[in-house]
């Protein structure tokens, strides 16, 4: 595993935003961080940068726990939900930012602020300023911002959540098949289910400061390992004491049904032959 977190503990006082969070991510994978508000998300993502440190627990980035490394020498590229691009300077001096900071020569951050700008698809736009950006511009800034000094690891916080929702779709896309180029291993928060399902190869599904399911969304979606999984995940519909409809079999002392549109035939009346056995009246 390229990045993992093992038996992760993480309190603020006394309410617990972490309990023994364990998992790990294969390299060059786009895994999204999926969960209701309050579940967790940006604990963990926060946690891997180096922007909080766990109570107990260690972090592994290539094999190496970077526990007590600070975020700046991670390796970690990190986007932020509002981009945080520096309002007073242009795109290129955002994107070579970090480059800068680095104390890379000139010319080589010359050629590779220039490389990630056409990566992003805004060449032309090196002189302008964010507010003279689209807000799909702007993320692309941002990431080009956090790929330029070529981290092992992007992370990044709910990045289409500023985005107007005509733009979101094609950003989606663009994003996928950029990371998938690049090949470097990205995770990235959201609470919108269909954002994680398109998006992501895999999902890590938080709940109450815990993880409940890890798996790609097919695996996820189809065979859902917990209760809640299986209401969050889908469209599905609860249906209690299902054990008094045709069809159902008792399991166990369980009580309730979660079903799913595509699970349903609806026929007109008298006119089922098949699976009568099966059916109800309604």
């Amino acid at each position: 595993m390229y990045v993992e977190m093992k038996h992760i503990e993480k309190n603020y006082g006394s309410f617990h935003a972490s309990r023994d969070v364990s998992f790990g991510i294969d390299k060059g994978k786009l895994v999204a961080l999926l969960g209701p508000s309050g579940s967790g998300k940006t604990t963990i993502l926060r946690m891997l940068a180096g922007l909080e440190n766990p109570n107990s627990g260690d972090i592994f980035i290539d094999g190496r726990r970077v526990n007590d490394i600070p975020a700046a020498k991670r390796g970690i590229g990190f986007v932020f939900q509002n981009y945080a691009l520096f309002r007073y300077m242009t795109v290129y001096d955002n994107v070579a930012f970090g480059l800068e900071i680095q104390k890379r020569p000139k010319e080589e951050i010359r050629q590779r602020v220039l490389e990630m700008i056409d990566l992003v698809g805004l060449s032309g736009m090196e002189k302008r300023y964010p507010n003279q950006l689209s807000g799909g511009q702007r993320q692309r800034v941002a990431f080009a911002r956090a790929l330029a000094p070529n981290p092992q690891v992007l992370l990044l916080d709910e990045p289409f959540a500023a985005i107007d929702a005509k733009v979101r779709q094609e950003l989606r896309n663009w994003l996928k098949d950029t990371i998938h180029r690049v090949g470097i291993t990205s995770i990235f928060v959201t609470h919108d289910q269909d954002e994680a399902v398109e998006v992501a190869d895999e999902i890590i599904i938080t709940n109450h400061g815990h993880i409940e399911q890890v798996g790609t969304p097919l695996d996820i979606y189809r065979q859902p390992r917990t209760p809640f999984v299986a209401r969050f995940i889908g469209t599905p519909a609860v249906i209690n004491n299902c054990n008094i409809l045709t069809g159902f079999l008792q399991v166990g002392t369980g009580k309730q049904a979660i079903v799913r549109p595509e699970f349903l035939k609806i026929y007109k009346h008298g006119t089922m032959k098949q699976y009568i056995s099966a059916a109800e009246e309604g």
